[in-house]
């Protein structure tokens, strides 16, 4: 690709699954075999980031918090797994010098934020990243949720990190267009189906639609929980929400749709 990606939003799967029996060499549980294929293809198909600043939805705080630490451990923010899940390791850096330009970049649009030198990292940054950067050489700065789940304060934290694509800084969003947890595992009939395609439709639509102008599109991401579909497929917003921190990185159509199933369930990633 030859353009410089502003942001990307990709489903990280279910906890460790992914990476449990070789699943980051695509032999692993075949609920995520698309999943890691996809994300393996994005990986081979953008310029490869000197940083990447990841928002996940397994993180939440009263204010934006950004990871500072030199070499944030990671955290294993799962229970029930095979020993192997609280095995796994991912080495990469963290990098305070762009955790301080974060910090800069939310004080210029009067954003509150703190810095956190002993958070770690957790899944939704280590699980898609092994599978996207396996040799972990690509330092990494975390920033939370706002606990307030307020799509419009997203969208300011997006628009905050403009820029930072200008240093090959990528803004990942970490979470997934389908997170109801009884659903993955629950009632698959005609209806949850349609439902989960109705929200997914709406999705692509909102972030591809070149006809639709900017504030058109912020305000539908602002109202998502009117769309067809939207509650079934988000009873809680936490995995929406680092999508609409990547439109505010970028605020224009996405240059990539990916459509894929995970867990039996329709998802995308966007590439912005």
């Amino acid at each position: 690709m030859s353009l410089q990606p502003k942001a990307l939003y990709i489903a990280h799967g279910g906890g460790p699954m992914p990476l449990l029996n070789g699943g980051s060499d695509g032999k692993g549980d075949p609920a995520h075999a698309e999943m890691i294929s996809v994300l393996k293809s994005i990986a081979s198909e953008i310029p490869k980031p000197d940083a990447i600043v990841l928002i996940s939805a397994h993180w939440e705080a009263n204010q934006a918090t950004i990871t500072s630490a030199k070499k944030p451990e990671l955290i294993y923010d799962y229970y029930g797994f095979p020993d192997e899940a609280y095995q796994i390791t991912y080495p990469c850096a963290g990098h305070p010098t762009l955790a301080n330009q974060i910090k800069q970049a939310f004080d210029n649009q009067s954003i509150q934020s703190v810095m956190d030198d002993n958070r770690g990292f957790d899944h939704g940054l280590y699980v898609p990243l092994k599978i996207m950067y396996p040799n972990a050489d690509i330092p990494c700065v975390q920033v939370s949720l706002l606990n307030s789940l307020d799509p419009e304060a997203h969208l300011a934290l997006g628009k905050a990190l403009q820029g930072l694509d200008k240093q090959n800084v990528l803004v990942l969003g970490s979470g997934f267009s389908f997170h109801n947890m009884s659903a993955f595992f629950g009632d698959d009939s005609q209806r949850t189906r349609q439902l989960n395609s109705d929200f997914e439709n709406w999705l692509k639509v909102t972030c591809s639609d070149t006809t639709i102008n900017e504030q058109e599109r912020a305000t539908r991401l602002k109202q998502w929980a009117s769309a067809p579909g939207a509650r079934f497929c988000h009873p809680r917003e936490d995995h929406l929400l680092p999508l609409h921190v990547c439109y505010g990185v970028a605020q224009t159509p996405c240059l990539k749709r990916y459509e894929l199933t995970v867990l039996n369930r329709q998802t995308s990633m966007y590439l912005w």
